[in-house]
């Protein structure tokens, strides 16, 4: 009996114990590190990216003025024939064509003789007219013929000049049909092509809603994948008034001076152009800032404690952001450590 009175006591004692509330045990709330930075006014630019392809801004292509046997000249610089790649200058002898028959036929020689007969008989008539012995028409049918000469010689001189050719402008050879020498080219052949890039121009589409912000004259940074360390500078130097309507965009024509010739014809390169800047802004990292259904919010330290702010944004770039409203200068904004925090959040400051 005294066994089942204490085993019932002592049930009775451990479903009381159960019944009991636990004691809560004490929360820490832990530090959470962060490195944070003052916030400073400074300033902001907003750029628009266009792509295109840089062109030589001047370019010619020479071809045969008259058909016959091709003889290429040597480049002066480099004692040899021309080839693909050279760098030539304006004037310097190209080719040459010979054809005995069309040279005979122009016959330049006579029509020097002509034009020296013509002088002569000119001037005897103008001293035989002051002593009254010829008419004034006379005189005048006698400069007539001199006048006809000089033209008779000058197109026979034009004529030969046809056989010859120099570089027509300074530049490098882009382009180069091979001819074995002293073969027979029809009139029309092509001959090459120069290009001189050592200034470009680049046609690019910009978005309708930069229209009323990029003027002519504006700067323009450009780039190119094959040449990253490298940016050249350049202008706007036209720009179209229409939209298309199928890409809401307009033309422009990009100008710049290529002096190393870095970029070559055709190449794909990027244009930055500046659309709009704004000066003594709060401006923080894109970066730091957390976005969701509530907003756009970022963080600041307070006596060790982060709070947190919603913040009103305007224009920016690659990185940055303007900050309309929800942070003020000189405040503690952080910068580290951002992405775990809640409102009064209690942290740590990291040097």
């Amino acid at each position: 009996m005294k066994k089942h009175i204490y085993l019932i006591g002592f049930t009775l004692l451990a479903l009381f114990a159960c019944d009991q509330p636990e004691e809560e045990s004490p929360r820490i709330d832990i530090a959470a590190p962060v490195s944070i930075d003052q916030i400073k006014t400074d300033k902001l630019s907003r750029y628009t990216i266009a792509t295109g392809n840089a062109m030589a801004d001047k370019e010619m292509e020479m071809s045969a003025k008259l058909g016959g046997e091709f003889i290429l000249k040597n480049h002066p610089q480099y004692n040899r024939p021309y080839k693909l790649g050279d760098r030539v200058k304006a004037g310097q002898a190209f080719m040459e064509i010979k054809d005995k028959e069309y040279v005979n036929a122009i016959s330049l020689e006579s029509k020097k003789m002509n034009l020296e007969l013509a002088e002569k008989t000119l001037q005897k008539q103008r001293s035989v007219f002051e002593k009254g012995g010829v008419t004034e028409r006379e005189v005048k049918n006698a400069e007539l013929q001199v006048t006809t000469a000089k033209n008779d010689l000058e197109n026979a001189e034009i004529r030969l000049e046809k056989l010859k050719m120099d570089i027509p402008i300074s530049g490098v050879i882009v382009e180069f049909p091979h001819y074995t020498p002293n073969s027979i080219i029809q009139q029309g052949a092509p001959l090459g092509k120069i290009m001189n890039y050592s200034k470009m121009y680049i046609d690019v589409n910009l978005p309708e809603n930069t229209m009323n912000e990029i003027k002519i004259g504006q700067g323009v940074q450009i780039t190119n994948y094959s040449v990253p360390d490298d940016t050249l500078s350049g202008k706007i130097t036209e720009i179209s008034p229409a939209i298309d309507i199928s890409t809401r965009t307009y033309l422009a024509k990009v100008r710049f001076n290529n002096p190393n010739l870095l970029i070559r014809p055709g190449m794909f390169v990027k244009t930055l152009i500046k659309v709009k800047q704004k000066n003594d802004i709060i401006i923080i990292p894109k970066e730091i800032i957390i976005s969701d259904q509530r907003g756009k919010r970022v963080f600041v330290v307070e006596e060790n404690t982060a709070f947190e702010r919603i913040i009103e944004t305007g224009i920016e770039n690659d990185d940055m952001i303007e900050v309309l409203s929800g942070l003020k200068e000189n405040e503690r904004l952080v910068v580290k450590g951002f992405e775990t925090l809640r409102d009064k959040s209690k942290v740590k400051v990291l040097k």
